[in-house]
């Protein structure tokens, strides 16, 4: 009795945080369905006049179609960026675990140390950086940035470590060298951590608003999170803007629920078994 009970007791409670984390989504989907009147007016989780393909319209159409541009550049930003960064991540991971060289552990201190500096302290540096070598408002200066990932450096340590010893002396000992020892077989059997490292960082750069608005001024080159913020400034202004930033965000979310649905079958484990003959 006292096991249903306490069954029922963990159910009701991942119920109420399933609510609790996806209330603001139904939010989100009620408020991109109403106009601009209904959406100040109307009861914020209420239903009222559904017209949701006409805003859609509005939003594409709207400054001749910057959304469309925005979204473009954090495609851009967020797909170049996660994928540089997972394999320069992979490189510096597989060489912190299995390279021995002086001065390693100092390096993977500093590693660990740039896990806990947040994005805020970093943006005024690499805006005078990027301003002195002339890469301010530029595609490379998101892009340069992005490649840098401490946590992925340190999620591939970790998951390098695993990769059998045996496996690698294997390689070597058919004559195969160091680049393709890494790039057929460790890239291989670290694919679970490499999906993790670009999805994570994907998400990040998708959803990073403060370095863009640091070092870009042209509002060509903005990432859909600056661009929404941009047009909240306005809306006082001009009230459809405040319904097109709703309906913008809700566009925004696709293609990361899109890109998590589509990576989840690469995360398996197991794929070292039986790679090593006894």
């Amino acid at each position: 009795m006292r096991t249903v009970s306490l069954r029922w007791l963990t159910t009701l409670l991942l119920v109420v945080l399933a609510a609790y984390f996806l209330m603001p989504l139904y939010w989100l989907l009620v408020a991109a369905t109403k106009s601009t009147g209904d959406l100040i007016n109307s009861s914020p989780l209420g239903l009222a006049d559904p017209q949701l393909w006409t805003n859609l319209r509005d939003l594409v159409t709207f400054d001749g179609g910057i959304f469309w541009q925005w979204v473009g550049n954090s495609l851009i930003y967020s797909g170049l960026g996660a994928a540089g960064a997972t394999f320069v991540s992979a490189c510096a991971g597989y060489a912190l675990a299995k390279s021995v060289f002086r001065g390693k552990e100092a390096v993977f201190n500093l590693v660990l140390a740039g896990c806990l500096l947040p994005m805020t302290a970093l943006g005024l540096p690499l805006f005078m950086l990027m301003s002195k070598i002339g890469l301010a408002n530029t595609y490379w200066a998101i892009l340069l940035p992005s490649l840098v990932s401490p946590f992925g450096v340190y999620l591939s340590r970790i998951y390098a470590a695993t990769v059998p010893d045996d496996v690698i002396d294997a390689a070597r000992s058919d004559g195969a060298g160091e680049w393709r020892i890494f790039l057929t077989i460790v890239l291989k059997i670290m694919s679970p951590a490499l999906v993790t490292m670009f999805l994570f960082q994907f998400v990040a750069i998708w959803n990073n608003y403060f370095l863009p608005l640091v070092v870009l001024s042209d509002n060509h080159l903005y990432p859909i999170t600056l661009g929404l913020t941009s047009w909240q400034g306005f809306a006082d202004r001009q009230p459809i803007l405040q319904t097109l930033t709703v309906v913008g965000s809700l566009v925004s979310v696709i293609p990361l629920i899109v890109l998590s649905g589509a990576l989840q079958r690469f995360w398996r484990t197991g794929l070292t078994e039986g790679s090593v003959r006894e």
